[in-house]
């Protein structure tokens, strides 16, 4: 696969893991936030919560319990990106819905120079436990995922992921 510079936030997406000590401005997490409500969904029932973490002793809990989370020793911020079944008008899409505001936040983030990267936590349950417990959430809201959000401290240049072997037309 070739590397190529594109200047297009979508194609440019990767996921940063290292992170300056340079805060992140309110008005930026406010800006991913309006990008992650942005998003479609099922109805547009909008079945999300966001949880915005600073605190250092919540980000030491959270890499307790998520293993891949370590990032967050560097990252200044997080947003943890929660579904809520209630608030849904077609049952089992919030699935869908949150991983389009994830995916719009990640893009934002490029949009504004900083670096993030998308850490699951649902489907696996001592993830979804520990966080919800650790946050106090409610036992209707899921943490879907968690977006440590830095300035980079690491540059990646984009890949070119397209595989004409995995397209398909009118059929298989």
């Amino acid at each position: 696969m070739t590397m190529m510079m594109r200047n297009d936030p979508i194609l440019d997406r990767r996921s940063i893991r290292r992170y300056t000590t340079q805060d992140v401005e309110e008005k930026d997490i406010r800006t991913l936030l309006e990008a992650g409500m942005a998003a479609p969904s099922a109805g547009n029932e909008r079945p999300w919560h966001f949880v915005v973490v600073r605190d250092r002793r919540l980000m030491q809990g959270i890499m307790e319990v998520h293993p891949y989370a370590q990032m967050l020793k560097q990252s200044p911020v997080a947003v943890l990106i929660c579904g809520d079944p209630t608030l849904e008008k077609y049952p089992g899409f919030w699935v869908q819905d949150c991983s389009a505001a994830v995916e719009n936040m990640l893009i934002m983030a490029v949009q504004l120079n900083l670096g993030a990267v998308w850490l699951g936590i649902y489907p696996i349950e001592e993830r979804v436990r520990g966080l919800r417990q650790l946050l106090g959430l409610p036992e209707n809201v899921i943490p879907f995922a968690l977006v440590p959000i830095g300035h980079p401290d690491e540059e990646k240049r984009p890949l070119d992921r397209y595989d004409d072997e995995r397209v398909h037309r009118d059929g298989w």
